[in-house]
Formats: structure tokens, C-alpha cells, sequence
């Protein structure tokens, strides 16, 4: 059987309809259907980019001294970790695929367990279709099957923007060392933090100064615009990081060297971060009470670059709804079988139409 036979369709791809539709407005789309950033790359980033060009030699896997020391800074100024060391550390070509990857790389396969939120990111369980693993969405630490092995938490989420506090942290940890199993925690939206305190499974109100079977996954994509960039990180347990660069030699999975010059670039400035947040919170602002004032309410949202929006109705008419009106959303079904009565909509389009989807959803603007 081939790999492709085995996953699920692409989920966007049933969105053509809905874009073919909202495409039509007079004033144009507005598509809110990705998280895929609008705002200028930072200039310290393309001038590092720029001065590292004669990149005549191959890169290591594991990144150069310089940028492991740069995101060893940015995770203890930052997010308060703790007991990191160079061999704790890796960059990664995007983290979407070391999500998909993971299982991959740490040998899993069937009979073991890959665990994720029952509202999820897809590629979690993607990786784990890969490899033959059972995929199971929970969102119970106590609830953990048998046979566990791999364990996703996402903190701000994508979708909803949920943000787990300290205590649903420690439980999580806790929950891993009793089974055995590896946390891996998504903290790629974390710059983005709205309505309470994001935190890292590296910090030790988390972890209580053991960073053993914790893996901590970062992103510049969101955070400094660097999406084309592809460049990432994961941070933690030494044994797990070391495992993971010792497979990925074999596989010549590096970061080009100019793009971990613009890693150690934008890790080291957090004024370019500042600065998106305010973009970021002057959109979201604008774009809730908008959906707020036509009638949908905004569930968690508390984080990210998401609204998790819903009328209680099907997520697809939902979806049709916005088309109509030239805005094209995510529908919830594409997160997991709970969440097919919301819609997430992304604050990543330029404020200018974030402010044209805002007249579209006026009720006395309604339709065309």
C-alpha cells in the first residue's frame, strides 16, 4: 500500500467550492483560512540571511554552537527553562515536520500509542498514521490508554486557542512519567498569549527542575513572519534531542546555514515580536466584535492567531455563510470529530481586510 493510501484527504482541499464562492465578492476575498503570516519578515533576519549567502559547505544537523547557544538564551529569558545544555538542543526544518515526523524517529510503530487533543492540529495524527501507531485523541491525563507512548500537548492551541495554566501542565507531566511515554509540547503560538499566562513544560513550576521525557517544540514562522524560512527548534530531555540527531544525520535533515543566522538573528530581539503582537491584538479586537455583533460566540481564544467561532450549527454551513459574504474560514471538522459546529478564523490577513471582513459581517451589510 502506498503512504498516501494510508492518510486522511488533504482538508483543504474541500474548500474550493467555498473560495470559488467568496472569491466572487465585489470588494474580493478575504481569506481567513490559514495561518500562514502577511506582515514584512524583520530586517535583522533577511540581513542575516543575506551576510551568511557563501554557505559553500554543508551545515550539521545539529546547528552550530552559536544558534544552540541562541535558543538555550531565548527559552531561560523567555519561558523560564531550566537545565537545558547544547545536547538538549536541535534545530528543525519547520516543526510542522518534526510533528509529522516524530514517531518516525523515535521508532514507533504498532502497538504503540500516540496521544493528542481531541481538538487538534492534524498532523499530530498524521505522524502516527505513518508508522502504523494507534492514534488517540484525549484530553484526560488520567485517561491515558495502555500502551502510550508519545503524548502531544498544545499550548496556546491551534484551533481553539486554548492555554493550559500550570496545573493542567503538571498534571500532563505527571500523567507522562507514570506511563512512560514522551510529552511533546507544541509551544509555537506562544509569543501569542492574549487572556492568560502561557507557559513552558521546560519551566520548573512545570516540571519541578526534571526536564526528563519533556521535549519542547518552537517556531519562528508566527513569532518574527519567518514562515518561508522553515525554521524551528526542539528543546529538552538530552538522551531524546540526541536520539533524534543521531537518526536525522542519516537522513540529512539540516537547516541550511543562512537560515540559522536569521534563527540566531530574530531569537535574540523580542522588539520585532512586540511589535506583531500589537498587529495581531488590534485585528483580533476588531474582528470578535464584528463576529460577536452577527451573532457567534467566540469559545476559548485565549492565545494564537485564532477565533474559535460558532453559531451552534454545522461548521459547513458556517463556512458557506462567510462565502456568501466573501470570507473564506476553516471549517471545525477539519480539527477532530468534536468540533464540527465551529469555524476558525484566522487573524493572519493585513488589518486593512480584517477590517473589510468586519463591514462584510455588519447585519445591516448582510450578504452582498
Amino acid at each position: 500500500m502506498a503512504l498516501a493510501d494510508s492518510l486522511p484527504d488533504f482538508p483543504w482541499d474541500s474548500l474550493l467550492e467555498a473560495k470559488r464562492v467568496a472569491s466572487t465578492h465585489p470588494d474580493g476575498l478575504v481569506d481567513l483560512s490559514v495561518g500562514t503570516p502577511v506582515d514584512p519578515t524583520p530586517e535583522i533576519a533577511r540581513q542575516a540571511l543575506v551576510a551568511a549567502a557563501d554557505a559553500h559547505h554543508y551545515p550539521t544537523v545539529w546547528g552550530t554552537p552559536r544558534l544552540r547557544d541562541a535558543i538555550i538564551g531565548y527559552l531561560e529569558n523567555r519561558w523560564s527553562a531550566h537545565g537545558l545544555t547544547h545536547e538538549g538542543i536541535l534545530p528543525v526544518i519547520g516543526t510542522k515536520e518534526l510533528v509529522g515526523w516524530l514517531p518516525e524517529l523515535l521508532g514507533l510503530g504498532a502497538g504503540d500509542v500516540v496521544v493528542f487533543p481531541e481538538i487538534a492540529y492534524p498532523t499530530y495524527e498524521v505522524g502516527a498514521r505513518v508508522v502504523g501507531a494507534e492514534p488517540v485523541a484525549c484530553d484526560d491525563p488520567d485517561a491515558l490508554p495502555e500502551g502510550t507512548r508519545l503524548i502531544w500537548i498544545n499550548s496556546p492551541a491551534n484551533p481553539t486557542g486554548r492555554i493550559l495554566d500550570v496545573a493542567e501542565l503538571r498534571g500532563w507531566v505527571a500523567a507522562s512519567r507514570r506511563h512512560g511515554a514522551l510529552l511533546a509540547s507544541d509551544e509555537c503560538y506562544g509569543e501569542f498569549a492574549w487572556e492568560r499566562e502561557a507557559c513552558s513544560v521546560l519551566d520548573p513550576r512545570i516540571n519541578d527542575g526534571d526536564i526528563t521525557g519533556l521535549l519542547a517544540v518552537h517556531s519562528v514562522s508566527k513569532r518574527s513572519n519567518a514562515a518561508g524560512y522553515r525554521a524551528g527548534f526542539v528543546a529538552g530531555d538530552p538522551t531524546v534531542v540526541q536520539e533524534l540527531v543521531q537518526a536525522r544525520k542519516h537522513l540529512g535533515m539540516m537547516v541550511p546555514t543562512p537560515i540559522q543566522a536569521a534563527l540566531i538573528a530574530v531569537l535574540g530581539d523580542q522588539d520585532h515580536v512586540i511589535e506583531q503582537r500589537e498587529r495581531y491584538l488590534e485585528r483580533r479586537a476588531v474582528l470578535r466584535r464584528a463576529l460577536e455583533d452577527a451573532g457567534f460566540r467566540v469559545d476559548h481564544s485565549e492565545g494564537s492567531l485564532y477565533l474559535w467561532a460558532t453559531r451552534d450549527e454545522s461548521c459547513r454551513s458556517t463556512v458557506d455563510w462567510f462565502a456568501e459574504r466573501g470570507i473564506l474560514v476553516a471549517p471545525g471538522d477539519f480539527y477532530g470529530s468534536r468540533s464540527g459546529e465551529h469555524v476558525r478564523i484566522a487573524l493572519t490577513a493585513p488589518t486593512e481586510r480584517i477590517e473589510a471582513a468586519a463591514a462584510r459581517l455588519s447585519p445591516c451589510r448582510s450578504g452582498r
